[in-house]
This record gives structure tokens, sequence and C-alpha cells, in this order.
């Protein structure tokens, strides 16, 4: 396989390859995920949580789990790449079925991580270089073997670490939970409206509704106003620049946050990041 930008994705099996530049993404991610880091650096933050992972690192990621992802080439230029294997919840009740599996297994306290490291061994290891040769020589992965590396995966993690094997067999959707609070440590993730109700355990109307009888205004012009704020306070406050902020307070181009947060202060934030009177409590 060639080394440049490119994901390649075989049933439940996800290659990732990125070149010499650093991408981020925001991302909602629907189904367990074991991710295992072949080159490279991945920064994967949440509202409240950050974890950086490096060369032959192994990471757990919940289902229904709100994160950035940023990812970063190694320091000698190699670009990233990843190994991603999708544990999905038809494929969790068929292994279920076939096979004698104890799920009260483990710490239930387990539950509420949505980010785990999982040990590194060679069994994994052999497992994720097993996969990349398939990718790496343009050998196809079908159905079949797909599945078996899958299973293969979640046997290793009973292995490695029986609370996280207990985690995955949950099959409970997210139930209805305190809007204000989720709200107001999310609100920078840039992700549909549909997102934010589904996490929330609500269906789309009614998350709108619920939105407007707690902040007095929609979603999305509440969003907008929040994201400004802090970019406010992250140039001011921290000296950061508005190229590095905008993409971390969810606005998608420099072009749109800049005209949205002069519409709001009546200046550029250019023009908040170069005053003089901001530099002191810098330069002191």
């Amino acid at each position: 396989m060639e080394d440049h930008e490119l994901s390649y994705k075989s049933n439940s099996i996800f290659c990732s390859v990125r070149a010499d530049k650093v991408t981020e993404k925001e991302q909602y991610v629907p189904d367990h995920a074991l991710i295992y880091i072949l080159s490279g650096k991945l920064d994967i933050t949440e509202a409240d949580s950050r974890n950086v992972l490096k060369r032959g690192d192994t990471i757990f990621v919940r289902r229904n789990t709100l994160a950035k992802f940023t990812k970063y080439p190694d320091d000698n230029g190699e670009n990233f790449k990843s190994l991603s294997i999708f544990i999905k919840k038809p494929f969790l009740k068929d292994h279920l079925a076939e096979n004698s599996v104890d799920t009260k297994l483990g710490n239930h306290g387990c539950n509420y991580v949505n980010v785990k490291r999982v040990t590194s061994t060679p069994l994994m290891k052999n497992l994720f270089d097993s996969l990349y040769l398939y990718f790496d020589s343009g050998l196809k992965l079908g159905k079949e073997l797909s599945e078996i590396k899958t299973s293969e995966a979640v046997l290793l993690l009973l292995q490695i670490d029986s609370s996280l094997y207990h985690l995955i067999f949950n099959f409970t959707e997210p139930g209805k939970i305190d809007l204000e609070e989720f709200m107001c440590k999310n609100f920078m993730f840039n992700v549909p409206l549909e997102t934010f109700a589904k996490m929330t355990g609500r269906s789309l109307s009614t998350f709108k509704r619920d939105f407007e009888k707690i902040f007095d205004q929609s979603p999305s012009r509440w969003l907008k106003k929040k994201r400004l704020e802090f970019a406010h306070y992250l140039i001011k406050e921290k000296h950061k620049t508005p190229s590095d902020v905008y993409l971390e307070v969810g606005f998608e181009n420099l072009s749109h946050f800049s005209s949205s947060f002069k519409e709001v202060y009546g200046y550029n934030p250019s023009s908040l990041y170069d005053d003089p009177y901001n530099k002191v409590s810098l330069a002191s």
C-alpha cells in the first residue's frame, strides 16, 4: 500500500493512512472501536479527558462517544497509520448466541469510561500486524475473515481486561440525560444536532423543544454564541491565535469564524489578539 492520504475499509476493519501533515476531525463513534497505532501519534480529546497514543499503543473507544481525533506524522516524517476494528452490536449479539460468555465479569464501573487504554501485549501486536499485511499487499479481507479477526480481538480483550470485556456487551441505548450539563460540556464539538439529540437520549424534535425550554433560544443560536464566547476567552486570556482557536471551538473554517466573531463583538479576532493591552499579562 502506498504511503499517501488514504483510508481503506474492509467490512469491520479500517486502515487509515495520513500524509505528512496534521489532520483533525470531530467524530461521533457509533460502534465500539479498538484502535492500534502503527506509526505517528493520535490525540483523542473528549470534553473532559485526553489520551495521546504513539506507535504500538492500543485504545478502546466505546460506542456513542464524541471526541476530537487529531492525527500527527512521526517526528521522522513517516505518515500517520492506524488500524481500527469496529465491534458492532449485531456481531456481539451473534457472538453471545454462539459462545458461552459471562457478561457479568469485571468492574461495572467501567461502563462510565468512554476511552480506555488497552495494555500492550505481543498477541495484540500480532493481531494488528497480520491485518496490516492484507492492506499493505492489496489482498482482499473478506467478511468471514474480518469476523474471525474481530472475534480474536474480543477474546484478547477478555484476557487483557475483563472489565472492558463486560463493557462491550452492554447493549443499552443512551437514556434521557441532563441536557444543560451535557451541552455546556460538549458545545465545542461541531457535529449535527441529530448527534447531540441521540447522545442525550432524545429525538431531534424533543431535543429542540427541551433545549429551548432550558436556554430560551434555538440550539443553533446558542451554540454560535457559546462558541464565540469561548473563543474570545481563549484569545484574550490564553493568548491563542485565531487560527489556533477556530477549530477548537467548533467552527469549520477561519473565514466563517472571523466574520461571525466580528458580527458579535464589532472587531476581528485578530484585532483582539494584536491588542497591546492584551499582551501585558503575557509579557509580565
